[in-house]
């Protein structure tokens, strides 16, 4: 796979990501994808101050508006970076440095809640860990080039 091809596929994944976020907010919650926390997380982690944060995306990742917004905004520039390798090496490079501070930071009691806007913490601090070892590879290891 080329470093366009997963900027591209990348960012798919996040605005396809970030739109399954919103689907609760215009159906009852158990007709979407996004399920309602069980009650350890969001008395664990409390709430983050855009949307409640105990949403969680397919029953796995916590999500509110805020988070749904920056998973579309990374998605559309996936998508744009795709059309050249420079950018496309750009975005990878930004997503592994981005995303590894993410997972770090889901992991830090004091900052799971990301100043409390968006939720960082549960299963999102290995999805965040993941992302930014595929940015790692595709941004710095990859050696793809360009076809004529």
């Amino acid at each position: 796979m080329t470093t366009r091809r997963f900027a591209f596929l990348l960012g798919l994944f996040f605005v396809l990501a970030g739109i399954a976020g919103f689907l609760p907010l215009f159906a009852h919650p158990e007709a979407g994808v996004t399920l309602p926390a069980n009650g350890v997380a969001a008395a664990e982690y409390g709430h983050a101050i855009l949307g409640t944060g105990d949403d969680m995306l397919f029953g796995l990742f916590p999500v509110n508006v805020a988070h749904n917004v920056v998973h579309i905004l990374f998605g559309l520039w996936g998508l744009a970076a795709s059309r050249s390798r420079r950018a496309a090496l750009l975005y990878a490079r930004s997503v592994a440095i981005i995303y590894f501070l993410l997972a770090v930071a889901g992991l830090l009691p004091a900052l799971q809640t990301g100043f409390g806007l968006i939720p960082l913490y549960a299963k999102g601090v290995w999805l965040h860990g993941l992302i930014a070892l595929g940015g790692l590879y595709f941004g710095w290891a990859s050696h793809d080039e360009e076809r004529p």
